[in-house]
């Protein structure tokens, strides 16, 4: 397979159910616990492929600034959890419409380019993804139940290179009135070193 090089947009989990679902990538999937932080990915996966890792991270941000500024939270209720059909994916859903879809399309319409994906916008939060399911596993996993909603009040962007861990460029608050740490990454123009 080959490496997989690519910007994504995400919102990194926090509190509790960050707690949660860094539990569970513990005991279901220590690979994907190592490689990422628990998040919701907004664009990169599903609806719109990967930015070009080629894209200076100025262009980044002057892109993406204005989205946060102008977009409040948002609170979501996180689905019962599911397999992606003909796959190992266990995945907690998120309602792909209203509010998150429309930051997924203003992200999408912001003048990055993306590359293609095969897959309709379908949010989720991602509980196991490399190992080999068995029917004991799988059934653990889709008998969870969380009630704790989804607080997306900023925005990661992470430069990805499998399989090495992701790392993040840099974070934007969603409203303008609270700010979060500027530049994350070593200073340099380009996402791709």
């Amino acid at each position: 397979m080959p490496a997989s090089i690519g910007i994504f947009v995400l919102s990194e989990l926090t509190g509790t159910l960050r707690d949660t679902i860094r539990a569970l990538h513990e005991r279901f999937d220590p690979k994907l616990g190592r490689l990422t932080p628990p998040h919701l990915t907004i664009t990169g996966s599903s609806g719109v492929g990967m930015i070009d890792a080629r894209t200076p991270i100025a262009d980044l941000r002057a892109a993406l600034e204005p989205i946060a500024a102008t977009t409040p939270p948002l609170t979501l209720a996180i689905g019962a959890p599911h397999r992606f059909p003909g796959t190992e994916i266990v995945s907690l859903p998120l309602d792909p419409h209203g509010p998150l879809r429309t930051l997924h399309e203003r992200i999408a319409a912001s003048g990055l380019r993306f590359a293609r994906s095969r897959f309709a916008f379908s949010p989720h939060i991602t509980l196991s993804y490399y190992p080999t399911l068995t029917r004991e596993r799988e059934r653990e996993l889709l008998a969870l139940h969380i009630d704790t909603p989804l607080i997306v009040d900023r925005l990661q962007v992470y430069l990805t290179r499998d399989p090495q861990p992701a790392r993040q460029l840099f974070a934007l608050a969603l409203d303008e009135t609270r700010p979060v740490a500027a530049e994350v990454t070593a200073p340099s123009d380009r996402a791709r070193s």
